[in-house]
């Protein structure tokens, strides 16, 4: 088979604004996976294309009828998913943190048909605190940066799904913002359901970057400072800021 018709056969039909399809073999992997697995979960670094190729997917779901609905989740870490100490109603408490998926969303689907399936409940963006107590059955859930899930939230979580549903979890290791002691869910779900059947881990790098070259570049600058380096700041340059 040609690389070129590897690639195609591969492609995310949307029936929205563009066709989609994978940039590198993970991708494609990634897509397979999805296609044939009810939980995948895809980790690796920024701009690898696993929250974008995972709302294509999940928008090709709806069309064909595989669900009823979408939907998109995130831990409000920043606000320690205690969004009652932010200013405004619910929308405007949780829109910052959820903007990202709101961005993929826009990017693959009209913005009138995005707005109306937001308004029917066809498409729901929550903060992942609020999936608590539901169960989520004929669904495509999407968990975006997962890597800051406590291991309580990623059970939670994992535990909602219903029947016909299909699980996306994403993130990236190497960015935690959860508290010092803290363990993330995405790390340690890794362990605990490696033996489980109908679980996939896909696993992205920086070959699959799919931004402005630099942030390659950048990725692999850091992932060396993490391996060679001590990963604390210039004590001079600490002092002086």
């Amino acid at each position: 088979m040609l690389l070129e018709d590897y690639f195609i056969r591969h492609q995310v039909h949307t029936q929205g604004k563009r066709a989609v399809y994978p940039r590198s073999a993970h991708q494609a992997a990634y897509i397979d996976a999805i296609r044939n697995t009810d939980m995948v979960f895809g980790i690796g670094p920024a701009g690898t294309g696993k929250t974008y190729l995972a709302m294509a997917m999940a928008v090709e779901f709806l069309a064909e009828g595989k669900v009823d609905r979408i939907i998109l989740a995130r831990p409000a870490v920043e606000a320690g998913e205690k969004l009652g100490f932010l200013p405004g109603d619910l929308a405007e408490k949780v829109n910052p943190y959820l903007r990202p998926l709101y961005d993929s969303l826009y990017n693959l689907v009209d913005r009138s048909r995005a707005e109306s399936f937001l308004e029917k409940g066809v498409i729901e963006i929550a903060p992942l605190a609020f999936m608590r107590g539901r169960t989520l059955s004929n669904a495509f859930v999407i968990l975006d940066e997962a890597q800051n899930c406590t291991s309580e939230q990623m059970k939670m979580l994992l535990t909602r799904i219903g029947f016909d549903t299909y699980t996306v979890v994403t993130g990236d290791i190497t960015q935690i913002d959860l508290p010092p002691g803290r363990v993330s869910g995405l790390v340690e779900v890794q362990r605990v359901v490696a033996t489980i059947s109908g679980i996939q881990f896909i696993y992205f790098d920086q070959e699959d970057v799919v931004r402005h070259p630099l942030v390659r570049e950048i990725i692999t600058a850091y992932q060396n400072l993490d391996s060679h380096g001590s990963g604390q700041p210039d004590k001079a340059l600490a002092e002086e800021s």
